[in-house]
């Protein structure tokens, strides 16, 4: 196999007495879109800065091609930042912010221009805005200006730390979907932070989720959002029904609902949570069965677009059961229902 562009050996950043990064070890492939995720406070935005020379590791070591770069200064470095705040010049033009790394290089001015011009068209904006102050920008055109400059040097590595934390929902899709798409059309390897869920989904090729420091699962995105290797995964990668149970000879007791299910293959699983997406879901007609099953009582529903989520209330325990509009449950609130699942569309998970 081809060794990774980027290869962290027991990685960590101590701050005092506190560990922010504790002995992360991960290969980031050449032209990956890598995201990390997780909450505030969880360590990525130092993890990131220590990618990008901005912060020096307590320990470890960074790989570069396979070299250790440690102690190499940002600046000689083959890779670009893009910040939250996005560090733009105000009261430069379009223009000056896109050519100021290749100024601050000595590529002579003609070269520059030419090179702003060939960004601006390959990030959707207008040449004329080559002349625009940005000071009179919208926010969708400052991220696009910020990405232009961060790759008019060419770098083989952009870092991005939750720059689309800022911006409205609607203007934040749209440049979910062009993130991914300069992505591909460049190549170039890209390391995402971000505390947003959706748009991990969206943009990533793998998926690292981060928590209190340490890097607890990394994977592709269905495969973070399938199979959880614990709890704190399984929830923080969306809503989900959560079961505690305890093996009990081939079934899973949960003392909870005082019910036995039958869950997936676990060699080694004693205790812990059955988790199901709501999604997986379904209500039973009259007739109907599922290797698992329960009754409740419809409590509400919520309309979520192009599709509706119902919350079933089984005693203490509340189920969320997810439907695309065309698979409605037609009945009424405080209505006795069933629902069930099959034990292939669940998952164990440890604390």
């Amino acid at each position: 196999m081809a060794e990774p562009i980027l290869r962290l050996s027991g990685l960590s950043k101590r701050f005092g007495p506190f560990v922010a990064v504790k002995e992360i070890d991960l290969d980031i492939e050449e032209g990956e879109f890598f995201t990390i995720v997780g909450p505030s406070g969880s360590g990525k935005t130092t993890l990131v800065r220590m990618l990008a020379g901005l912060e020096e590791p307590s320990d470890g070591e960074i790989l570069l091609h396979g070299e250790r770069i440690n102690e190499t200064p940002a600046n000689r470095r083959p890779t670009c930042m893009v910040f939250q705040s996005l560090a733009l010049f105000p009261h430069r033009t379009v223009g000056q912010n896109i050519e100021f790394p290749l100024k601050m290089r000595g590529v002579p001015p003609v070269e520059r221009m030419n090179r702003a011009h060939a960004l601006l068209r390959q990030l959707r904006l207008p040449e004329s805005a080559y002349r625009k102050q940005v000071s009179q920008c919208s926010g969708g055109e400052r991220q696009r200006i910020a990405l232009a400059r961060a790759l008019a040097f060419d770098p083989e590595i952009l870092f991005f730390d939750e720059p689309l934390s800022a911006i409205d929902y609607r203007l934040r899709k749209t440049l979910e979907k062009e993130l991914k798409d300069i992505h591909r059309e460049t190549g170039k390897t890209f390391v995402y932070i971000t505390h947003s869920l959706e748009e991990a989904m969206v943009m990533s090729d793998r998926i690292g989720i981060m928590r209190a420091g340490e890097l607890v699962q990394v994977g592709a995105p269905d495969e973070i959002y399938s199979r959880p290797a614990n709890r704190f995964v399984s929830e923080f990668m969306g809503e989900v029904n959560l079961l505690e149970v305890k093996r009990n000879g081939t079934g899973l007791h949960c003392p909870s609902l005082g019910a036995t299910f039958t869950g997936p293959a676990a060699n080694g699983f004693e205790s812990g949570f059955l988790v199901i997406r709501p999604e997986y879901l379904r209500f039973l007609r009259p007739g109907e069965s599922a290797e698992n099953q329960v009754e409740g009582v419809l409590y509400n529903e919520y309309a979520l677009g192009s599709r509706i989520q119902y919350q079933v209330r089984v005693g203490e325990q509340v189920f969320l059961v997810e439907k695309l509009r065309e698979q409605r449950y037609h009945g009424n609130l405080d209505d006795t229902v069933t629902i069930g699942w099959e034990a292939r569309d669940s998952v164990l998970a440890p604390e």
